[in-house]
C-alpha cells in the first residue's frame, strides 16, 4: 500500500499519522478546517482553553454531519418515490 507519514498540526499540537497517498490532501484540508474553526470560536467567544475549543469544534462538526445525513435521507426518499411513480406509469402503459 502506498502510504505517507505526515504530521498534522491541530490546536498547536502535532499529530503524526500514516495516510494513503490519495487521501493526503483530504487529511491536510480537514486539519486546516479544524484549525480555522478553532480560530473562529476563539475570536467569537474569547476562549483560550484548547479542550473547550476542540469540544465546540467536535460538536459543530457532528451537528453539520447530522444535518447532511438528514438532507440525504430526504433526497433518497424523494428519489424512491419518483422511481415508484415511474414504475407505476410503466406498469400501466404495459
Amino acid at each position: 500500500m502506498d502510504e505517507l507519514s505526515v504530521k498534522i498540526k491541530i490546536a498547536d499540537r502535532e499529530y503524526p499519522m500514516k495516510v494513503k497517498r490519495m487521501e493526503e490532501e483530504k487529511v491536510r484540508a480537514a486539519g486546516k478546517l479544524i484549525n480555522e474553526k478553532i480560530k473562529r470560536y476563539r475570536e467569537q467567544f474569547g476562549l483560550d482553553d484548547k479542550q473547550d475549543l476542540l469540544a465546540m469544534v467536535a460538536f459543530d462538526c457532528l451537528v453539520d454531519k447530522m444535518a447532511e445525513e438528514e438532507s440525504l435521507q430526504v433526497i433518497d426518499e424523494t428519489v424512491i418515490e419518483k422511481v415508484n411513480h415511474l414504475n407505476q406509469l410503466v406498469s400501466q402503459a404495459l
